[in-house]
């Protein structure tokens, strides 16, 4: 009898050293929760199979749970990047770097994205994601986008009954969201808007100015990606021209002659408008900041940290665009009040009640995932949000609108345990997300020495993976 006790004593307590093996405890860590501003400071939490478990300053720790020394390092929440591509999503790269593309996102804290033009392969790696079979953020995929002209990886609509088709098919795949972008008339946007309410299927994406407009996306309570449509939005009456600076015509040096005859009375108003349609905004704005509005120089671009991931052949192409496109043919100072426009739009949308969203739209232009988060939260910052803001902008904002509040977004017992531990305090400072002191992804937790190898591995993998385009 006394061996069976003792037989059953082992099994218990082996049984719970291997459940310890997924308890994780943060101590002495000061936590930024993001319900409200505020620092929770030097706390344990708690973390138990994937989730928070406990959060205080009195948590009874297990006796084999692992310990992460937090003192003088502060927690958040897992960053989110509302607007991402991968270079595998199209024929120029293997399908096969995909995981390590995604692997560069958890090394820079982003534990949630939402992939913006759909493929089939996107959707499994979702589902590996999901099931933990890869290290990956969480991953949401828009449709294969809809457009009125060939682009790649896309549904061409020319007809009301072609866009109700692709709606129906992008539903039936499994995608998250319908994916708008250009060259789609009025009536075949609005049967798409109206296919994806009967499909309960959301539209996401562009406004394009010279079809659709502000005005009618707004009314089909679409979330707009970029601000697209609102320079047109914000022309003066008596302005001979009805384009201006979005999206596609962004490229046309004729067209930055609008700037001239911009109203900037009515950015309140378009504000309330927008908060009232449809409050959740993603207007990547250091992509069209530094892009488009801001000069790049080669030097500046061969020193960014991102530069050694893009393949030769890419890097060249880019650096030799960035140096004769037509856009150098504006003003500096035009192309500077561009800018301050749209800063100005996005502090109106947020002081309307509007919940900003960070997103990078890369890899385009050399600016590459990961690390291109950080610069659109200090592009935010800039544009006039309190550095409080800009963290809900990557945290709790997307969170709401990806419809997972009870999930993620805060450090709330009962949440998933997918958050970043820094040095600093972002609260003092936005650029502090960047010296990082690991990840945790669903409960495992990845110190920054660890992540930086990966980047130091995979770096030259994507630098040789480019195949060119297929004939």
């Amino acid at each position: 009898m006394k061996k069976i006790v003792l037989l059953v004593l082992l099994f218990v307590t082996s049984a719970l050293a291997q459940n310890d093996k997924n308890v994780t405890a943060f101590t002495n860590v000061n936590v930024i929760p993001m319900d409200k501003e505020r620092v929770l400071q030097n706390q344990t939490v708690l973390i138990k199979n994937g989730m928070i478990a406990e959060i205080g300053n009195k948590v009874k720790i297990p006796k084999n749970a692992q310990i992460i020394d937090g003192k003088g390092k502060y927690l958040i929440p897992g960053l989110v990047d509302m607007h991402v591509h991968l270079f595998s999503d199209g024929d120029e790269y293997p399908d096969s770097i995909a995981e390590d593309e995604l692997k560069v996102m958890i090394a820079n804290g982003v534990t949630t994205i939402r992939l913006m033009i759909g493929t089939p392969e996107q959707l499994v790696l979702r589902a590996r994601a999901a099931k933990g079979e890869i290290i990956a953020p969480t991953v949401y995929a828009a449709s294969p986008h809809l457009t009125g002209k060939e682009q790649g990886n896309d549904f061409v609509v020319k007809t009301e009954e072609e866009a109700r088709e692709a709606v129906r098919k992008s539903k039936a795949a499994g995608y998250d969201f319908i994916k708008i972008t250009t060259f789609i008339d009025a009536k075949v946007y609005e049967a798409a808007v109206d296919e994806a309410a009967k499909q309960k299927i959301r539209v996401v994406g562009h406004a394009d100015s010279r079809f659709v407009g502000v005005e009618r996306a707004l009314k089909a309570k679409q979330q707009i990606e970029h601000l697209d449509g609102y320079m047109e939005m914000l022309l003066a009456d008596n302005a001979p021209m009805k384009g201006s600076i979005s999206d596609l015509y962004v490229y046309n040096p004729k067209n930055w002659e609008s700037l001239d005859f911009i109203d900037e009375n009515k950015i309140a108003d378009v504000a309330v408008r927008t908060v009232a349609a449809n409050p959740f905004v993603d207007p990547t704005q250091h992509f069209m900041k530094n892009t488009f509005g801001l000069p790049r120089t080669e030097e500046s671009i061969r020193a960014q940290p991102d530069f050694k991931f893009y393949p030769k052949q890419v890097q060249d192409f880019y650096i030799g665009y960035l140096k004769r496109t037509k856009i150098n043919e504006v003003p500096l100072e035009k192309r500077a009040r561009w800018v301050g426009i749209r800063n100005k739009l996005i502090k109106a949308i947020y002081d309307a009640g509007g919940k900003i969203m960070t997103g990078s739209d890369t890899p385009e232009f050399l600016w590459l995932y990961g690390f291109t988060m950080h610069r659109e939260m200090k592009a935010l910052q800039e544009a006039g949000l309190s550095n409080f803001a800009v963290l809900e902008a990557a945290t709790k904002n997307p969170s709401a609108f990806l419809g997972n509040p009870k999930q993620t977004g805060t450090i709330e017992k009962g949440k998933r345990a997918d958050l970043v531990l820094l040095d600093a305090n972002p609260l003092e400072n936005i650029s502090n997300t960047e010296k990082r002191a690991g990840v945790m992804l669903n409960g495992k937790y990845f110190t920054q020495t660890e992540m930086n190898r990966w980047l130091d591995e995979i770096a030259p993998k994507l630098a040789n993976s480019y195949i060119g385009k297929k004939q």
